[in-house]
């Protein structure tokens, strides 16, 4: 018996994805059991052979969807969906509800494309990735419940002009730790641009819209995407070129003209006439404005290096030296009214930045005895100063070591003294990025030996939940 197109978008737009419960998020949601990302393919084929469930959500009268969001005011629209504020009845948080109509998306063919969206979202779950928490149906319209970013388009900031070298840099780094991030596990962004790319309240980069992306089992038997897409003035000179492309050096190329953008106030190749601008891309033509500093223009034109066989991959950028220059600055926190004080910017390469946690810790091996010396255990954390410095509070207290604020640093001191009377030790703790926190903590007083039980038999254990360290992932292959 033949099914018509029509009648297969439908049913696969009807029961949307398998194994994406509508009452729980969709953590690990799209896993196979042997840990490999579950892809579209094998989820549209589970769909049709009908073993994926029949899912269903209703709106009341009264607003409430699946009897578990309250939704509010619209957000925005697009020509496919409407995005609503909305409520989680259940925990009280707010997320950012996007609503597409079926019948819209099966009538212009986009029913592959959101599908996609769907599985990719799951797929790439990152500090500075706008994450996806449910997915949900009724007969007509699909239901996004998506994490709620409340500062607005990048582009609504550099609209306005371009930013501090630091300020960009900043973005930058986020930027190229969540593409990183998609190209370990095989998804290529392919529409990367500032309108793209959201911003929370404190600051921190999320990259959203994935509606154009790619996954690996995309390429062709020449190991390459072939579908043109983007938008122009990001999109790189292969993808116009319509021979086929690397998606990563593509994704790569984009983020070179962003970070142009983020640093100029406007865009490396315009012109009035489209062909125009495309002529300048084929041949990389463009020129930096002279408040660029060396580094950073060094930078940009190996990202918007016209021959991808050349350009530069994103292990280089990490080791660049514009990239690599970092400040770090003392968290200011409040607690009980006492405002910490940050202590004079210290900078840091990349190199620090990946010994920072225990999980990277390569310095051991360059550096032994000049860290015997210092005795100093430095790591890094995604959780907020604040939670930082209360779980130093709770270890001290455990120990029965006081506990004094001064100048920025938590310093701890034994009730005791010891074999060189007592112990006295020292945190600092550093805001790298809004989503990383660095914790150095030192001896200042008292016997190394006492020092290094406390550390292996309080400390450590007692701050393994919150140092972030290398999860191992299976990469999909290149």
């Amino acid at each position: 018996m033949r099914v018509s197109f029509t009648r297969v978008t439908d049913l696969l737009m009807r029961h949307l994805l398998p194994k994406i419960p509508l009452t729980a998020g969709l953590a690990g949601a799209n896993t196979s059991k042997t840990g490999k990302p579950t892809t579209t393919t094998t989820i549209s084929a589970r769909i049709l052979s009908g073993s994926a469930p029949k899912y269903m959500a209703l709106e009341d009268r009264n607003g409430v969807l699946h009897g578990k969001y309250e939704l509010g005011r619209v957000l925005g629209h697009g020509n496919f969906a409407k995005v609503y504020h909305a409520r989680n009845l259940q925990t009280g948080k707010s997320v950012a509800m996007k609503v597409v109509g079926k019948e819209k998306l099966i009538k212009v063919g986009m029913t592959e494309q959101v599908k996609r969206e769907i599985s990719i979202m799951n797929m790439v779950r990152h500090p500075n990735i706008v994450e996806l928490h449910e997915v949900m149906a009724s007969k007509s319209k699909i239901y996004f419940a998506l994490e709620l970013v409340r500062g607005g388009e990048l582009f609504a900031k550099v609209s306005r002009g371009k930013l501090r070298e630091e300020t960009a840099r900043n973005y930058f780094r986020q930027l190229i730790s969540a593409v990183d991030f998609c190209h370990s596990r095989g998804v290529y962004h392919r529409d990367l641009k500032p309108e793209n790319l959201l911003l929370s309240e404190d600051g921190n980069l999320k990259v959203t819209d994935f509606g154009l992306s790619a996954f690996t089992e995309h390429l062709r038997q020449d190991g390459l995407l072939h579908t043109t897409c983007g938008t122009p003035a990001y999109v790189a000179p292969e993808v116009i070129g319509k021979k086929g492309y690397d998606g990563a050096k593509a994704d790569i190329w984009s983020c070179g003209v962003i970070l142009f953008v983020l640093l100029a106030g406007f865009l490396p190749f315009q012109d009035n006439n489209i062909m125009v601008m495309y002529r300048k891309i084929y041949k990389g033509d463009f020129k930096c404005p002279p408040w660029f500093s060396t580094e950073s223009r060094r930078l940009i034109t190996k990202m918007l290096d016209p021959k991808p066989s050349t350009r530069i991959t994103i292990a280089k950028i990490v080791a660049s030296p514009w990239f690599k220059k970092a400040v770090l600055r003392k968290a200011m926190e409040e607690d009980e009214g006492c405002m910490w004080k940050g202590k004079k910017e210290e900078s840091m390469n990349a190199f620090h930045i990946i010994s920072l946690s225990e999980g990277f810790d390569l310095s051991p091996l360059f550096e032994e005895e000049k860290r015997a010396k210092k005795e100093e255990i430095r790591f890094a954390t995604t959780r907020p100063a604040s939670s930082v410095v209360a779980k130093l509070e709770e270890v001290a207290e455990a120990a029965k070591f006081s506990v004094e604020r001064s100048g920025g640093s938590l310093r701890l001191r034994g009730s005791e003294n010891g074999r060189k009377g007592k112990l006295g030790i020292v945190a600092d703790v550093f805001t790298v990025t809004p989503s990383l926190v660095v914790v150095e903590v030192t001896k200042s007083s008292g016997d190394t030996l006492e020092y290094d039980q406390f550390c292996r038999a309080e400390l450590r254990p007692a701050l393994k939940d919150i140092v972030w360290t290398s999860s191992p992932a299976s990469a999909a292959p290149a």
